[in-house]
């Protein structure tokens, strides 16, 4: 059967970048590790792949040879200037391209052929210099080190990492709360876990909890947890950030004269002083009466959003005083914008 090619085996495009092939390798390892599948040959066999299409496109010179001529450049004898294999007298030659030839060129291996069948050129070249004992009694280059290596590296692996949503009310995420989330792992058991939300969580935040994910299948520890918050709206408060907005209905005399009013925050009622002759839109601000700071951060404001609003149904006595102050004091706010 023909090899199937090593990044259709990791799942990833030819130009994939190393850290795409680690994080390929690693989710796949984990899913095939015969640790989790005792017994399951199918398994072992899919896992022995993976390890070595990672040995060889997580090696530049390796993956930079089979990207040019596929398994073939990976075989030893395997010379890219001189054609590839070549056969020798009465058996395979080993053949170097390039200045000053080849020590070895012509050279007949059929020599060292054992009875069992033809010895692979790893094995010769490991009884011509040496080396560690080989799996049939005599020396013999070390073989399979980038997998193991590799099954190592799975086996330090955290496990992976989970993500669960909680609702929170408004209060609850401007003051921080403590609260109890219940999480269903890849075994079936249920985990409570107790957790205290800090104050000035905002609609959509991440947080990450060290430790609190799942359990790793190969002695590294936990993966982490992360929790996406949402937060319920506020029947008048409106966060930007850190920031809170509040809108302030005023009338029209205390926008012209000016005023004292009270408004709510998150820590009770303060007041706010309305200059005379404010305007619809204009924003009045309270310094540090938003949400909580995170991480050092200061606090956010609170800002007061001027909204005039105008009376209805003035009687007679109101409408004639109305006229009398506009022919007193005439004002048109539209004599200045170019129209």
């Amino acid at each position: 059967m023909a090899e199937r090619d090593y990044y259709e085996v990791l799942g990833v495009a030819r130009g994939a970048s190393n850290d795409e092939i680690r994080k390929a390798y690693r989710r796949l390892a984990r899913k095939y590790h015969p640790d989790l599948h005792p017994g399951d040959k199918a398994a072992e066999g899919k896992f022995k792949e993976l390890s070595a299409a990672h040995d060889v496109l997580a090696d530049a010179d390796k993956r930079k040879l089979y990207d040019q001529y596929g398994a073939d450049g990976l075989r030893a004898g395997f010379t890219p200037g001189a054609g590839g294999f070549r056969p020798g007298p009465g058996g395979p030659a080993y053949t170097q391209g390039g200045p000053g030839g080849n020590p070895f060129e012509g050279f007949d291996f059929s020599q060292f052929r054992g009875t069992g069948g033809a010895e692979s050129m790893e094995d010769l070249i490991g009884r011509l210099f040496g080396g560690a004992e080989s799996g049939r009694g005599r020396p013999g280059p070390r073989r399979g080190r980038g997998r193991v290596q590799a099954e190592r590296e799975v086996e330090a692996e955290p496990g992976e990492d989970m993500e669960t949503e909680i609702g929170l009310t408004f209060e609850q995420a401007a003051r921080g709360a403590k609260t109890e989330l219940t999480l269903r792992h890849a075994s079936g058991k249920d985990e409570t876990l107790s957790i205290d939300l800090p104050a000035g969580v905002h609609d959509g935040q991440r947080i990450r909890l060290r430790g609190q994910g799942r359990g790793s299948p190969y002695g590294g520890p936990r993966g982490d947890l992360y929790v996406v918050c949402h937060v319920a709206p506020h029947p008048y408060f409106r966060a930007e950030g850190r920031d809170l907005y509040l809108d302030l209905p005023i009338s029209p005399t205390e926008a012209m004269l000016g005023a004292q009013v009270d408004v709510p925050t998150l820590g009770g009622r303060a007041a706010v002083t309305i200059p005379a002759g404010t305007s619809s839109g204009q924003k009045l601000r309270l310094r540090g009466r938003g949400l909580a700071g995170q991480g050092g951060q200061a606090a956010g404001d609170l800002y007061a959003v001027v909204k005039i609003v105008s009376p209805r149904g003035i009687d007679a006595q109101g409408q004639e005083l109305l006229r009398e102050f506009d022919r007193v004091k005439p004002f048109n706010p539209r004599q200045n914008i170019g129209w």
